[in-house]
């Protein structure tokens, strides 16, 4: 077993183990939060079912970006569409037996990539060239861009320019899951994406990229708008009435 198979097998592990119990912890933390007041954000569904379908709406349409701005609604849209399709072309690394759906997106996986990194380019230049944008931006969110950027490049350039041993690459993290570890490719290019991904993997419960399982738990967004009919009292305030 070579130093490189050790390292990134350990890595890996590493970051899995951050990645899920950050996310879970930081679920945790967000469903116990409590929200005092009823802020849906207006005109609001004043049914539970209406919540659903503004959140669904909201998750896949991205509906309040749409009509804030379509310039900005375009580029997260390549971004997440082509990341959602490049995430589901990749179970094929997981799979012993692909599933029929995950083999029909292969074709389409493959040119996400290119979306992916579009949407990306956008992204950053919205938050080089427009003022109010650039005023609000820490150094950590042209971070996390050109890291989301420099792994898709990667990716696209395995494809495209350098080839990889994808099979071999399937072996080793098929074995992580075994914990029957196979050698790993020794290509610079694989390297240099596993590495950023694992990166990402560990940051990811840490940055705002929390937004994702956040928004389920916005007040604005998962609120019924029936302030009037029902009052609305926090879990602690009805302790402390007690």
């Amino acid at each position: 077993m070579s130093f490189l198979t050790i390292v990134f097998a350990l890595l890996f592990y590493a970051a899995t183990a951050i990645l899920v119990i950050g996310i879970g912890y930081r679920i945790s933390t967000y469903a116990k939060a409590p929200a005092p007041l009823k802020i849906p954000t207006t005109p609001a569904p004043t049914t539970k079912p209406g919540v659903v379908l503004r959140l669904f709406r909201e998750v896949v349409f991205f509906e309040s970006l749409f009509k804030g701005s379509k310039w900005t609604w375009l580029f997260s849209m390549l971004f997440h569409a082509g990341l959602a399709l490049v995430l589901l072309r990749h179970v094929r690394y997981f799979q012993h037996d692909v599933w029929l759906p995950i083999q029909l997106i292969q074709p389409f996986g493959i040119y996400a990539g290119f979306a992916l990194a579009l949407g990306l380019i956008g992204l950053f230049m919205r938050r080089i060239l427009v003022d109010r944008v650039r005023y609000i931006s820490a150094p950590s969110d042209y971070l996390m861009l050109i890291l989301l950027f420099l792994i898709g490049l990667s990716g696209l350039a395995m494809k495209f320019v350098v080839h990889t041993d994808v099979i071999a690459v399937k072996d080793f993290f098929l074995g992580l899951m075994t914990f029957s570890w196979s050698p790993l490719p020794a290509d610079f290019l694989l390297i240099v994406h596993l590495l950023l991904v694992a990166i990402l993997m560990i940051i990811f419960p840490f940055s705002k990229l929390l937004h994702a399982p956040g928004i389920f738990f916005s007040p604005s967004r998962n609120q019924v708008d029936d302030s009037r009919e029902k009052r609305h009292i926090a879990p602690w305030a009805k302790q402390l009435e007690e």
